[in-house]
């Protein structure tokens, strides 16, 4: 969100349009850089022309900036925790990987790493910078890796979830292949037929002279919007893909309600999809955590991070909260709506029994088991959702042709 601070410095008003999470943060920056002033007021504004339009070009350039190789990335973190498991200095590790790498990004990337923690930096401070490139999991294990002192362990760790992360995604690609290139065959031939077969019938249903089917209408209609403003279509379709990944990556209300209408029942297989990774993943990280022998509380902050449905984030942030305010870690978990009962017991007992990290790994468990039955069973899923597409293609079109024949033939029958 964006603030303006008007502030008194040396008899003058002045001011200033600050980017913060909220007012304090705002007022916070700004005493930073002014401290003598005094704060005069602080209220919520608009963005400045100038940051929407400079936040529209970067959105645009990441279009065509190229991606780090998944792979790749992988690889250099196993190398990274095998050469730390030796004993090697980090700054050693990260300069030899740079060099080592065939990806241009990456090697740029651990160059970078390698000056700033020669200047000082810890690993996860250095690695702020590319949280965007890295992701939420990798400064997670980074922070646990400082937090235990264990590197090795975390960056073996990282790469085992990363590589599951990978190989989940190509069964989900690979799942998802045989039914969206027939979707989009079966809507290019629509649009194909549409645009050949239509308009040669237009001429038919125009002598008629009768109200025509509305599955006529429907074609004649499509018929027209193809030829007359299909480039103009096109072009609005891209630019409400690009303007809903931009509103999703700099509004953090509409990204709140975006997370919260992908998870909630209306998006089928998608909802179940991002809730299990996503459970999947923060009672991993929070599960290792407990296990390496971090507090709850700094365990919970941490896997909270990684977390990148906002709506669930928000639900997560509360844990710890609550806790605070006298509440268990499952009472807390059960305020947040998101755990099944039969967890929340398992939770439980080995709150109860001193062994909280081994309920989670099981918790974890659960989650994994679920998430690869949906992957597994996906394009079973899809079938039917896809047979009914096609069918309600091909009958549009069987009916928006054939109904005023019909008609014209009892017609001329009569």
């Amino acid at each position: 969100m964006y603030f303006k601070v008007t502030i008194l410095e040396k008899g003058k008003k002045t001011d200033h349009v600050i980017e913060a999470d909220n007012k304090r943060f705002a007022v916070a920056k700004v005493k930073k850089e002014h401290p003598k002033a005094v704060i005069v007021s602080t209220e919520e504004t608009s963005a400045p022309v100038e940051d929407i339009f400079g936040k529209i070009t970067a959105e645009f350039s990441n279009f065509f900036t190229p991606k780090i190789n998944e792979d790749d990335k992988i690889a250099t973190i196993r190398q990274i925790a095998v050469m730390a498991d030796a004993g090697i200095p980090i700054h050693d590790i990260l300069d030899d990987v740079a060099k080592n790498t065939d990806d241009k990004r990456l090697s740029e990337i651990y160059h970078s790493l390698a000056n700033d923690i020669n200047a000082g930096k810890s690993m996860s401070q250095a690695m702020q910078q590319f949280e965007d490139e890295f992701g939420h999991i990798v400064m997670a294990m980074v922070r646990l890796g400082e937090q235990t002192g264990n590197f090795p362990e975390a960056f073996y760790k990282l790469s085992e979830i990363l590589e599951n992360t990978r190989d989940n995604k190509t069964k989900f690609k690979k799942a998802m292949k045989s039914p969206i290139i027939t979707l989009v065959a079966m809507g290019i031939a629509f649009v194909i037929l549409i645009m050949l077969v239509v308009p040669k019938f237009r001429a038919i249903f125009e002598e008629l002279h009768t109200e025509l089917p509305l599955p006529t209408v429907i074609l004649l209609k499509l018929e027209y919007a193809f030829s007359h403003f299909g480039l103009y279509l096109l072009a609005g379709l891209f630019g409400i893909i690009f303007g809903i990944k931009f509103m999703y990556k700099t509004n953090k209300d509409f990204r709140r309600k975006m997370d919260h209408l992908l998870i909630s029942p209306k998006f089928y297989l998608i909802n179940k999809i991002i809730y299990l990774s996503t459970m999947y993943t923060y009672t991993l990280i929070f599960g290792e955590l407990v296990k390496a022998g971090i507090p709850v509380a700094e365990a919970l902050d941490t896997a909270v991070g990684m977390v990148e449905n906002a709506y669930m984030r928000e639900k997560f942030e509360t844990v710890n909260a609550n806790i605070g305010r006298g509440l268990s870690l499952t009472e807390s978990f059960e305020q947040t709506g998101l755990f099944e009962n039969m967890l929340l017991q398992m939770i439980k007992a080995g709150e109860a029994s001193g062994q909280l990290d081994a309920m989670l790994l099981k918790v974890t468990s659960y989650y994994n088991m679920k998430f690869q039955e949906i992957i597994e069973n996906l394009s079973s899923y899809i079938e039917p959702i896809m047979m009914f597409f096609i069918a309600g293609l091909v009958l549009l079109m069987a009916l928006g042709i054939f109904l005023p024949m019909w008609d014209l033939g009892k017609a001329a029958k009569n």
